[in-house]
């Protein structure tokens, strides 16, 4: 399952010129942060669960059941490994205040808003099976380790609610079905289709209004703010092809998870920051990291994909 640069390029022109179109609507006041709250509730609930649960096929395959163990495995080494990388760059001692944004900026990327879209497009529903097993994994470490660099007090119950996020539920609801191969009725499958197709359009728009809401030029100038972004943007990849390579990880497997690991910081670094901080200007300089990240993976995005097709050459 090799990346046909042309469906990849032509991909990321379109999920560009959404971003776009989230930039100018809230430019021009046509939604706002509470519009945009309300909208990223209701795809993270909602619309990403059902995309997760309409991922796997229909009928039982045991290749695609080896890709999405491959994809969760893959996602417990890879994430593991990033955690500890985060705290060896970014100590407590040295960034103090910020420490955490910058964990969590290096740990966790838009795997969600911009690697469904991207995930779908390029490599279909084959593709979305080893990237299921490895958002298992993702939203565990998000809403578990991730809420704890920003809580004060994290306790075991919270971990615990973790395994109840809807995303993680839908994507075991959905192997079930796949293993057993019971397809959902026609309209039941329908909605779920329509309801799971939201996915890429707002989730897209979300991130066009993030970026408004920054002032690039000034941001650009702080240096702990773009090192942390190119770290995030270039160790990250190259640890999951290093740790994927070494467990003998299918091609295609690889391919997805570097692809997802080369994506921008998650968007839900901002959210976590006014959630469980409160302040303003903890939650701006989250909003901050995500723009730069977002604007420099332009960049780097595709540096690193020719860079791993290279190496698999």
């Amino acid at each position: 399952m090799e990346v046909d640069f042309s469906i990849f390029y032509n991909s990321l022109i379109a999920v560009g010129l959404i971003i776009v179109v989230g930039f100018f609507a809230g430019k021009r006041s046509l939604i706002d942060d509470r519009a945009v709250r309300g909208l990223v509730n209701l795809l993270l609930t909602i619309a990403w669960p059902a995309a997760l649960l309409g991922s796997f096929p229909g009928q039982f395959n045991v290749e695609l059941l080896r890709t999405f163990l491959y994809g969760l495995g893959g996602g417990v080494l890879v994430l593991g490994l990033a955690i500890l990388v985060s705290r060896l760059l970014f100590p407590r001692k040295r960034f103090a205040d910020n420490y955490f944004e910058y964990q969590f900026a290096f740990i966790f990327n838009n795997a969600s808003f911009l690697g469904f879209p991207l995930v779908s497009s390029i490599y279909g529903q084959p593709g979305l099976v080893p990237y299921a097993g490895f958002i298992v994994v993702f939203n565990l470490a998000l809403f578990g380790y991730g809420a704890m660099l920003f809580k004060e007090k994290f306790s075991w119950r919270d971990t615990a609610l973790t395994f109840l996020n809807p995303n993680v539920i839908a994507v075991f609801l959905g192997l079930f079905f796949f293993l057993v191969s019971f397809e959902l009725p026609t309209p039941v499958g329908r909605a779920v289709g329509y309801v799971g197709a939201m996915m890429t359009p707002m989730s897209l728009i979300v991130i066009g209004y993030m970026l408004s809401r920054v002032k690039l030029r000034q941001v650009f100038r702080r240096k702990a703010v773009v090192v942390t972004c190119l770290a995030q943007l270039t160790l990250g990849p190259a640890i999951t092809f290093l740790v994927l390579k070494l467990i003998g990880a299918p091609s295609d497997v690889l391919r997805i998870l570097v692809l997802i690991q080369a994506l921008p910081t998650a968007t839900s670094l901002g959210l976590f920051a006014e959630k469980y901080r409160g302040d303003r200007q903890t939650a701006s300089a989250a909003g901050e990291l995500v723009a730069i990240s977002t604007v420099m993976s332009a960049v780097t995005l595709p540096l690193v994909l020719l860079a791993m097709a290279e190496l698999l050459a």
